[in-house]
């Protein structure tokens, strides 16, 4: 499995409480991006908030 950038596009103010603690969890903080090993522990966070962040395929990662 590769890598994952993960790019928050939507503030996570007025999103339920469960949903902000995801976006902490996943290591985003004011809009900026991460780079996250692909998991389904991850993929299903990314899934949870995924009206939030923007996901894309991390190039020349190994």
């Amino acid at each position: 499995m590769g890598n994952l950038v993960i790019k928050q596009i939507k503030s996570g103010i007025g999103a339920p409480h469960d949903q902000r603690a995801t976006l902490k969890a996943l290591g985003l903080r004011h809009q900026r991006s991460v780079i996250q090993k692909d998991n389904p522990a991850i993929r299903g966070m990314i899934f949870k908030v995924r009206h939030l962040v923007e996901v894309t395929e991390a190039e020349g990662q190994k």
